[in-house]
């Protein structure tokens, strides 16, 4: 990492050290990586107000009977990485260390009950990267979100209109992600509807994605892609769990030009699915399974998915351990010469998806993930895991996280595609401030090593992230 980032961490440590210094007797909204659903107006109580540092730059008001009110704040993140033998030695350049960073600002303007107006830059920007960048890596300045929430009632439900620019994220964020550990997130430009109605909260949305691209003020809409949801969620209450929860969705998409190991064409996905999550005695699990249709040039699409998360944390033993284990398949296509593309699209996944280090992405693979969390203070917590990977069609190629082909299923036979091992040492400080430190590896398995380069990926990365 580079002199000028070190210092810039260091005068951030001193900054937010006050930081712990104020406890609020007024519980206040959780920190999220959206900041648009924060609402800080509780604050316009002075008796509300506990003298914590990041209070005077919220709920500000803007007329003298607090009608109209303003919240600001900031996210700032210093990220060091460094890799060894990129995709398996096949990228160039195959070794790189380098540091990342980047600032999130934002400001919320509530009008009574009806109106509100939301916006936020990003700065963000690389030391010591060798070229090419990639475009999640920098952006001088430009607009990550800016909508309006117009609000009104619909009898006994409450309807919001929200129209911009604006970060979409749904459930674990499988299929609509908000790609929060890229450098920079991903942003639409979308209209979207809300209806909250008793305990049913039901979302559509039709939008485009926002490619961002490093020049000031530059970024715009992927011309083509364009994607289109309805949304529903609900919390259920069994009387033996904590908490529960279930969505059911549907989600549209349409590529112009998208790219499989069968082809090229266009592309026009259906995607209905149904979520289940929850705690229990101890016990979590989410569990979520998905089923494509569609067309792909002049075929049609059969694809689907089955993710499951299942775990269990021993309360009452030293460092509070919790055992879980992933498995998650997701279709490849077994026919690529035939007319129907059976490959699974997890559309717009989660930067980090299988874990701090991502050389994949899930099309056409099968994989199991035992991990081991332990809590080994009020501060710091570790967690190991261990990740097998497997394609699903022996006829189908392995992809990148974006849908890239990383290698074409006609290079081997080989089910078994590698093995990777990740350890994260996470710390986190009061409100505002969190980090971590991780080392990843990727052991190349019979797929890799017959299709093309296959040494072991060494991955490092050390992040400290501050928000108000």
């Amino acid at each position: 990492m580079s002199a000028r980032l070190r210092a810039a961490a260091v005068a951030l440590l001193l900054w937010i050290g006050p930081a712990h210094a104020a406890q609020s007797t007024n519980p206040p909204p959780p920190l999220t990586n959206t900041r648009f659903d924060e609402d800080y107006r509780y604050l316009l109580s002075p008796e509300a107000r506990s003298g914590a540092f990041w209070e005077r730059f919220k709920a500000i008001p803007v007329t003298g009977d607090g009608t109209a009110s303003l919240s600001t704040g900031l996210e700032l993140r210093l990220r060091g990485e460094a890799i060894r033998n990129s995709s398996w030695g096949q990228d160039e350049p195959r070794n790189d260390t380098y540091g990342l960073w980047r600032a999130l600002p934002y400001a919320d303007l509530r009008v009574g009950q009806s109106l509100r107006l939301f916006g936020q830059l990003i700065m963000a920007g690389t030391a010591g990267k060798l070229d090419p960048l990639a475009p999640p890596d920098a952006d001088r300045i430009d607009l990550m979100q800016g909508f309006a929430d117009l609000n009104a009632p619909l009898g006994e439900a409450q309807g919001t209109l929200r129209v911009g620019r604006q970060m979409l994220a749904y459930g674990s964020e499988r299929l609509i992600s908000i790609r929060y550990g890229a450098n920079v997130p991903r942003a639409f430009d979308a209209v979207k509807g809300i209806v909250t109605a008793g305990r049913w909260r039901i979302d559509a949305f039709l939008g485009r994605p926002v490619q961002p691209t490093p020049e000031l003020f530059d970024d715009g809409r992927d011309a083509k892609r364009t994607a289109w949801a309805l949304y529903a969620t609900r919390p259920l209450d069994f009387g033996w769990t904590d908490s529960a929860g279930l969505d059911a969705y549907y989600i549209g998409y349409r590529n112009r030009r998208a790219g499989f190991d069968s082809g090229t064409g266009r592309e026009l996905r259906h995607t209905i699915g149904l979520r289940s999550f929850g705690k229990a005695a101890g016990w979590d699990w989410n569990w979520e399974a998905m089923g494509q249709f569609g067309r792909f040039g002049s075929g049609s699409i059969r694809a689907w998915s089955l993710a499951t998360d299942s775990g269990y944390r021993f309360m009452d033993l030293p460092l509070q351990p919790r055992l879980s284990l992933k498995a998650n398949i997701a279709s490849g296509d077994g026919h690529p010469r035939d007319d129907r593309l059976e490959t699974f699209n997890p559309l717009f996944p989660r930067a980090k998806y299988f874990g701090e280090l991502t050389p994949i992405g899930p099309f056409n693979l099968m994989n199991l993930h035992p991990s081991l969390d332990l809590a080994l203070s009020d501060e710091f917590s570790l967690s190991a895991s261990a990740i097998a990977y497997w394609r699903e069609s022996l006829d189908d190629g392995v992809y990148d996280l974006n849908g890239g082909l990383l290698r074409s299923g006609a290079a081997s036979r080989a089910r078994y595609v590698g093995t990777q091992g990740e350890l994260v040492l996470s710390y986190s400080s009061g409100r505002s401030f969190e980090g971590l430190i991780s080392y990843s590896l990727f052991r190349p398995g019979p797929f890799l090593k017959v299709s093309g380069p296959a040494k072991t990926i060494h991955f490092a990365g050390m992040e400290a992230v501050f928000k108000f």
